[in-house]
C-alpha cells in the first residue's frame, strides 16, 4: 500500500458535528487507474472499521486487475477514515495548541463528519460524478451519509451489510469493547500504546459479532480429541487479539467504535425514512444471510426507503464477515443489477467469476 498512499490536507479548520474543530485535517488515500476524459469512471470504495486505504489489500476479490472494480477501466479512490492509524488524522497526531499528541482527547468524528471530510478531496481530484460508491459495514454507513449529503453525486451505490442507524445491539457490542479497553490499567496513561491489552479482549468480543455459531463450529471445532482445556476456539480468540495489536492501536479503535455508534442518517433530517428518500443514485442494497451484527432487516429497511432501490441477499455461513469473503457472489449480484458497471468482455468476466459462464 505504501507506494500508492497519498495525502490530502484541509488547510482551513474543519468543524465537526460535535462543535469541535480539527486543524489541518489530513486524509490518507489511494488511487488506482486513471480518471478518463469524460470524468465518468470514478469508483469510491469505503473501508470498514480496522481496514486501510488500499482495497486491493482487504477486498482483493472485488478490486484489482480483472476484477469487478478494475483499474484498467475505473479510477478507484479509497480514503483512510479519520481516526484510523493508517495515515489519516488520528489520536497520535500532535495538537497544534498543546504541542502534545491528542491521544485520549482526539476530537469526535461521526460518520457524517467523515463523509463531509471527503468532499474537498473529491473536488481536488477533479471528480464531478462518481460512477459507483461501494462499502460494507462502517464503510456502508459513510457511503449512505454521503449519498444523502450530495444526492446527485453518485450514479450507483452499493451499501453492503450496513444500516441507516447503528442499532442498540451494535452499540452494546462496541460499548463492551470500550469497557475492556477502559479496564486496561494502562488506558489513562498518556502513551501511544495505552490500552493495548484491553484492545485484544475487545477484538475477541468483536469477533463473536462478526461470525456466528456455524462459523465457529465449522472452523474451530476440536472434533473427537479428548481436550479438557486449550480448545481451538479459545486459542483462536487470543490469536486474533494479538494479530490486531500488531497492526492497530487502542486509541484509534476506541475512537472509531464511538464514530460507528454515532451513525444515524436521520439525525437532524427528520428521521431515517425521510433522509433515505433524498438518495437519487441507483441503489443495490446487499445483506448477508447469517449476519448477526447487521441483520437482514436493516438492509431491507434501506431498500424499502431509498427510492427505487433493490435488495439482494447473499447466502453465507461467515456471518458479518461475509461481506469481505463472498466476493464472487457480491460481484455477480452487482453485475446482475448494474451490468453497465463492467466494461470487461465476457471472456474476462467468466474467467474471474466462473458463474457468469453458466
Amino acid at each position: 500500500m505504501t507506494e500508492h498512499l497519498r495525502f490530502f490536507y484541509h488547510e482551513a479548520p474543519f468543524q465537526l458535528e460535535s462543535g469541535e474543530w480539527a486543524y489541518r485535517l489530513r486524509l490518507a488515500y489511494t488511487t488506482f487507474g486513471t480518471l478518463n476524459a469524460a470524468a465518468d469512471n470514478a469508483v469510491w470504495v469505503f473501508h470498514a472499521l480496522t481496514a486501510n486505504a488500499d482495497p486491493t489489500d482487504w477486498w482483493p476479490g472485488l478490486v484489482g486487475h480483472g476484477k469487478l472494480i478494475d483499474p484498467d477501466h475505473h479510477f478507484i479512490v479509497c480514503v483512510n477514515m479519520p481516526g484510523s492509524c493508517y495515515g489519516s488524522f488520528n489520536p497520535l497526531d500532535i495538537h497544534p495548541g498543546t504541542g502534545e499528541a491528542y491521544l485520549q482527547s482526539f476530537p469526535f468524528f461521526t460518520t457524517r463528519d467523515m463523509a463531509r471530510a471527503y468532499q474537498p478531496l473529491r473536488k481536488a481530484l477533479g471528480i464531478n460524478k462518481i460512477k459507483l460508491g461501494i462499502g460494507g459495514s462502517m464503510g456502508g454507513q459513510q457511503l449512505l451519509e454521503w449519498a444523502i449529503e450530495e444526492p446527485t453525486l453518485f450514479e450507483h451505490i452499493v451499501p453492503i451489510a450496513t444500516n441507516a442507524a447503528h442499532s442498540p445491539w451494535g452499540r452494546a457490542f462496541n460499548a463492551s469493547q470500550r469497557m475492556a479497553i477502559e479496564n486496561d490499567e494502562t488506558w489513562l496513561l498518556q502513551t501511544p500504546d495505552a490500552g493495548m491489552e484491553g484492545m485484544k479482549i475487545a477484538r475477541s468480543f468483536a469477533l463473536l459479532s462478526y461470525r456466528n455459531y456455524d462459523t465457529y463450529h465449522h472452523s474451530q471445532a476440536d472434533g473427537d480429541h479428548p481436550n479438557l482445556d486449550r480448545f481451538k476456539s479459545e486459542s483462536y480468540q487470543r490469536y486474533q487479539g494479538e494479530k490486531l495489536a500488531k497492526r492497530f492501536n487502542a486509541l484509534s479503535y476506541y475512537a472509531l467504535t464511538k464514530s460507528m455508534d454515532s451513525h444515524n442518517v436521520g439525525r437532524a433530517r427528520g428521521g431515517s425514512k425521510r433522509a433515505l428518500s433524498f438518495i437519487s443514485a441507483k441503489t443495490l442494497v446487499i445483506g448477508i444471510s447469517s449476519d448477526l451484527l447487521f441483520p437482514l432487516s436493516e438492509q431491507q429497511f434501506l431498500a424499502e426507503h431509498i427510492p427505487n432501490a433493490r435488495f439482494n441477499q447473499i447466502h453465507s455461513f461467515y456471518g458479518h464477515d461475509g461481506f469481505l469473503l463472498e466476493n464472487e457472489a457480491i460481484a455477480l449480484a452487482i453485475l446482475g443489477h448494474f451490468p453497465a458497471l463492467s466494461k470487461k468482455n465476457k471472456e474476462v468476466e467468466s474467467l474471474q467469476y466462473p458463474c457468469l459462464a453458466e
